[in-house]
């Protein structure tokens, strides 16, 4: 069943009604098919007017939906022959980082996602897609695998921003974060980041130091969420669309502020409605990248990707 958000109630209602159409007796007096095919039209004419001009604040809510794909799903389509890989070597799992080996179009990879999970229960596991030190840890291990086989590496970035708890805290989770950037930046493999819904912080900017980085149309990128910066704000988080808008989230924003390299296109209506059709779409784009990176010395990926960054700093972004 699928979860409608407040600014698609009309969207709501018009696929209600047809549904109670697909469930009525059919009778001699209204061609229900027809009906049905009228209704429908309406609706996908809706959801087209309704995405074609999202507010910021509208496509934080897109980037949050539950149905949205996250990582598992994104490694279960694109990576055959997928061979998990887990811990960290220095204390343990973190189930909010996922990560392996595989191929991408008949190429080997490393993978390293970051899963919020799609119930409750897994939600939990999952800790909602924000790691503690032992997961940024992970991805070091993994991104350090990746180099010594020359194996290029992809990212899939979906997270409120790294776990802040007392534990994570206790266990070094600045230095973590700190150290999976400078990972990210030394390796001497081609790396490619995909922000496939949230993009929170140095939790994300931890796995998302790339060569590339490409946004999913209606995913977010940020240094804190629209809430936490309202909070500080306006010492209220009923503020964040006012904060979403200020703060330039959105993909299209950041593309012409040159923080990421590409806007991948959603299917209409958003990822969470065609979550295959979003898949291949990013498949296609990553693949291609890895074609371009791999004509790159490993000297010159590093200091390509390391003056992409210190441009930005230069720029004040």
């Amino acid at each position: 069943m699928t979860t409608y958000l407040e600014f698609e109630k009309p969207i709501a209602e018009l696929e209600s009604k047809i549904s109670e159409l697909r469930h009525l007796p059919n009778s001699g007096d209204v061609d229900i098919a027809e009906e049905v095919m009228r209704l429908q039209a309406k609706v996908d004419k809706q959801i087209r007017a309704t995405y074609a001009k999202l507010t910021p604040w509208q496509r934080v809510q897109v980037a949050r939906h539950g149905e949205r794909p996250h990582a598992q799903r994104y490694i279960d389509r694109l990576i055959t022959d997928y061979t998990p890989l887990a811990g960290d070597r220095v204390f343990g799992e973190d189930a909010a980082v996922l990560g392996g080996l595989g191929r991408l179009g008949g190429r080997s990879v490393v993978v390293i996602g970051q899963e919020k999970g799609d119930d409750t229960e897994s939600r939990l596991k999952h800790n909602f897609g924000m790691a503690r030190p032992e997961g940024y840890r992970k991805a070091q291990r993994l991104m350090g695998l990746a180099d010594r086989f020359r194996l290029p590496v992809l990212t899939l970035v979906d997270t409120p921003g790294a776990y802040p708890g007392l534990d994570a805290e206790a266990r070094g989770q600045a230095e973590a974060v700190a150290r999976s950037i400078d990972t990210c930046l030394a390796i001497g493999v081609p790396l490619v980041s995909v922000v496939i819904g949230e993009g929170g912080s140095g939790g994300a900017l931890a796995i998302a130091s790339a060569d590339r980085v490409y946004m999913l149309e209606n995913s977010v990128y940020s240094v804190i969420t629209p809430e936490g910066c309202a909070s500080i704000l306006w010492r209220n988080n009923a503020n964040a669309e006012d904060a979403a808008e200020a703060m330039k989230v959105t993909a299209a924003d950041l593309k012409k502020l040159e923080v990421i390299d590409e806007v991948i296109p959603e299917p209409v209506g958003g990822a969470h409605r065609a979550p295959d059709e979003a898949i291949d779409a990013v498949g296609k784009v990553v693949r291609a990248a890895f074609d371009e990176l791999a004509q790159l010395e490993p000297d010159q990926l590093r200091r390509r990707r390391q003056d992409k960054f210190l441009a930005m700093g230069k720029k004040g972004l």
